[in-house]
């Protein structure tokens, strides 16, 4: 329709009789229900939290990069075990944010309740038989898959303190679950500066040895990050009582427990707690990998993963608040705005990781210069920096779509396109650097591998309109 045929009274009405989505009159197309200002201030505490969050790691890094290069080797190695096994609770809270988000749509705010304390329940248990597990089996595991005795009896050092965080973390999940879900995201801001600043107090006493406590290296830092995680949730459960309105969502007393109602959670929140424990168990092999190359291609790609990490956090700040967003539109029953909601995100999300990619390709020995002061590691960091920056090309629409996906419900069938993609991933892993061992730089294209094989399934999927009538 030639654009002069629409008047400015004409416009609103048919916004109105649209029921909040917004038209554009000159190339007429549905736009999303919200605006990119709306997105930012639901994703910008979101991004500011697993920033922050992310910090736990890189002061672990920091830290340890200037104690020696087995610590920082070992450190990359148990610390994604231990994220391996925190993903289990992580993945099924994601689940429960699912729910929590759909229900938010729907306007049936107290029902939001029972799925949080049924998802808390849950992960509770599911710490206490994570630890014990763990503590049984991490010697073994690690024992089997680390060459070099040094590594191997630091990486244990390391896990012995820091699986007592699950106990913590597993329920801190299930809040920020809570508060992406509502849309309230202001509070994983707070939270994630008490727990960082709190990990940095607690790092620097316990690794090295201050205010009269002995130096425990490595295992300072496990602790350091276990006792973080304590502080968040304390955090959490004070704030929760007195700033939110505990009676609208329900959550003003204890959920009595009821299988029947674990059991409405599980078919969305099984898929997620797999695919994530999966997922995270491949970036593992990844580490093991390398791992055999040696030590110093270990601590460049420790380094790599803590920049990556921090790199990522904003993708996954956008995805999971696209995740939300999508199923709370599904919930108010606006499918036809899912897709164009999905690419706001992916244009959202380029625009914010563009100015720090060019800042570390442009200065890479600045941000490195942050993690290490060993010179080798320092310089080979380089060209593996320069790698990871350009596979972000291909991980923001893989994310987007992926978690807009599981915002649909359609979470099984989000973990067997993961699935998919991770046999190939692993597949080229075994192959560059279990078979031909090449650089170390060349060892992160595999990111390029699942980044755009990802985006492929999953963008086929959603256009493919499978997912509409899915009912959770």
């Amino acid at each position: 329709m030639p654009a002069a045929l629409w008047s400015d009274g004409y416009y609103k009405r048919l916004c109105y009789l649209c029921s909040t989505i917004e038209i554009d009159c000159y190339m007429g197309n549905v736009r999303t229900v919200y605006s990119n200002k709306e997105i930012w201030k639901i994703a910008y505490p979101c991004l500011v939290s697993l920033v922050m969050e992310q910090m736990i790691g890189v002061t672990d890094t920091a830290f340890l990069g200037h104690v020696g290069e087995i610590e920082l080797g070992a450190s990359a190695i148990a610390g994604v075990y231990y994220v391996v096994i925190f993903m289990l609770g992580f993945g099924f809270s994601t689940g429960a944010q699912i729910i929590m988000a759909r229900r938010n749509g729907e306007g049936e705010y107290a029902r939001m309740g029972q799925v949080f304390y049924h998802g808390m329940y849950f992960l509770v248990a599911l710490a206490a038989v994570a630890f014990v597990l763990t503590t049984a089996f991490t010697k073994p595991i690690l024992g089997s898959m680390i060459s070099d005795p040094e590594i191997l009896h630091a990486a244990c050092d390391y896990m012995q303190w820091r699986i007592y965080g699950l106990f913590f973390a597993f329920p801190a999940a299930m809040f920020r679950a809570f508060y992406i879900s509502s849309t309230q995201t202001k509070t994983l801001t707070l939270n994630s500066v008490v727990m960082v600043l709190s990990n940095v107090v607690f790092n620097y006493i316990l690794i090295f040895g201050k205010l009269g406590v002995p130096a425990m290296g490595i295992g300072g830092a496990a602790l350091g990050s276990s006792l973080a995680e304590m502080v968040s949730l304390i955090f959490f459960v004070v704030y929760t009582s007195r700033r939110i309105d505990c009676r609208k969502y329900g959550l003003n007393r204890l959920s009595r427990f009821h299988l029947a109602t674990l059991r409405k959670i599980f078919p969305v929140s099984f898929w997620t707690m797999v695919q994530s424990f999966i997922s995270l168990s491949t970036w593992f092999l990844f580490f093991l990998f390398v791992e055999h190359l040696g030590k110093e291609p270990l601590a460049i790609t420790n380094v790599i993963r803590s920049i990556s990490g921090l790199l990522y956090m904003v993708v996954a700040a956008f995805a999971a608040t696209c995740s939300s967003l999508v199923s709370n539109l599904i919930g108010a029953g606006k499918r036809e705005s899912v897709i164009p909601t999905v690419w706001q995100h992916i244009r959202i999300a380029y625009a914010m990781v563009l100015v720090p990619i060019l800042f570390f390709s442009l200065f890479p020995n600045v941000i490195l210069g942050i993690y290490t002061d060993i010179p080798n590691v320092l310089n080979g960091a380089v060209a593996s920096l320069w790698v990871l920056c350009s596979s972000y090309i291909v991980t923001v629409p893989a994310q987007m779509f992926f978690q807009s996906i599981s915002g649909t419900g359609s979470t099984r069938t989000a973990f067997l396109l993961e699935l998919s993609t991770l046999v190939v991933y692993v597949a080229y892993c075994a192959t560059i650097i279990g078979w031909l061992k090449l650089d170390v730089a060349l060892c992160w294209t595999a990111e390029h591998v699942y980044g755009t094989i990802l985006t492929i399934l999953c963008a086929t999927y959603l256009y493919s309109g499978h997912w509409h009538g899915k009912r959770i």
